[in-house]
Parts: C-alpha cells; sequence; structure tokens
C-alpha cells in the first residue's frame, strides 16, 4: 500500500474508533488528540523499508532493522504492536502522554497492519511465524487510483454509516421477520 493509502486508511480508522466506541477510552477521545496521533503513527511500520517515507527520513534505523527482519517482518506483526504497549506502560510509564494520545498511536500503528493485510503480499500477524495474512481487496500494483479510491471510500463509510445506520436497522427489520 502507497504512504497516501495508508494515511486514508488510519483517518477512516480514527473515524470508526471514535464512531462506533471500540473502548471506553474512545468515548472521551478528543479528536485534537486522536487524529494528529493517528497520523504520527500511521507509516512508522514501513521503518523496515529503506526506500519508503519514513525509511528515507530515519535510514539510520532503516537499514539495519531492514537487514534483520526485512520488510512486512517484526515491523507488521501483532507482536510489533505489543512491544510498543509494554514500553509504553513498563518504561515510560511517567511519561506525560494523554490516554487518548496512545491509544491514537496504538491505532495508527495497527490501521497500517490491517491495510497491508488488504494487499495481496498481507502481513505475518503473529511473527515470527512466518505465514502471511491477508484478505487481498487491493493490488496496488496494478492500478494505484483504486486504492486510494477504496480508502476514500472508506472514509465516506465511516463518515456517513452512523447517520444512516438508524434508517438503514427500519430498511431491514422491514423486510426481515423473526419467527
Amino acid at each position: 500500500m502507497t504512504t497516501n493509502g495508508h494515511i486514508i486508511f488510519a483517518i477512516a480508522s480514527a473515524i470508526f474508533a471514535k464512531n462506533f466506541i471500540l473502548n471506553a477510552l474512545m468515548i472521551q477521545a478528543d479528536w485534537w488528540h486522536l487524529i494528529p496521533a493517528v497520523l504520527t503513527t500511521c507509516l512508522i511500520p514501513d521503518i523496515d523499508h529503506p526506500r519508503s517515507l519514513i525509511g528515507q527520513k530515519l535510514r539510520w534505523i532503516s537499514q539495519p532493522i531492514s537487514v534483520t527482519f526485512g520488510h512486512r517482518g517484526f515491523t507488521h506483526s501483532l507482536l510489533a504492536l505489543i512491544t510498543l504497549w509494554f514500553f509504553k506502560n513498563v518504561f515510560f510509564r511517567s511519561l506525560l502522554m494523554p490516554d487518548d494520545v496512545f491509544q491514537g498511536m496504538i491505532l495508527g500503528y495497527f490501521s497500517h497492519i490491517v491495510a497491508d493485510m488488504l494487499t495481496p503480499a498481507g502481513v505475518p500477524l503473529f511473527w515470527p511465524y512466518r505465514k502471511r495474512f491477508c484478505i487481498p481487496i487491493i493490488n496496488n500494483k496494478k492500478n494505484k487510483k483504486i486504492e486510494q479510491k477504496i480508502c476514500l471510500s472508506l472514509v465516506c463509510c465511516v463518515i456517513l454509516f452512523p447517520i444512516y445506520l438508524p434508517v438503514l436497522i427500519k430498511y431491514i427489520s422491514s423486510y426481515v421477520k423473526i419467527f
């Protein structure tokens, strides 16, 4: 997935998490905390690719990670997310960071992993177990515009779905008969 695709997907993920209240903290999450936090971390998993945007900016970190783990290795796994959570809660507990900012950072990182799962290459979700998990909806090698259209459509859906949910439920319930 491209940089733009990851950014758009991360915004859609933040809107989804806030609108559908995925956890209790999201009820009180401030948009001004959530969106910047998501955008800050949505490209970090690609630190393992020296030609990625973040890999070019932080080449001194990207090169060793790329050589050690390869692209879409450790940084694209749930173990990386658990490691981030562990470091924040064990070593950086005293760090003055609002909880919704940290939730947004985790959400941004996770959105990257989910977005890469939508490509045919997939991700090794349970790294070091090498099996790649994918739901190949986006094949950006054929047409990069399709990726952006899918991600923008997703943003529209997560914005509009809560508005039209009561109408949708009423429509569906009129056709479904409960015995």
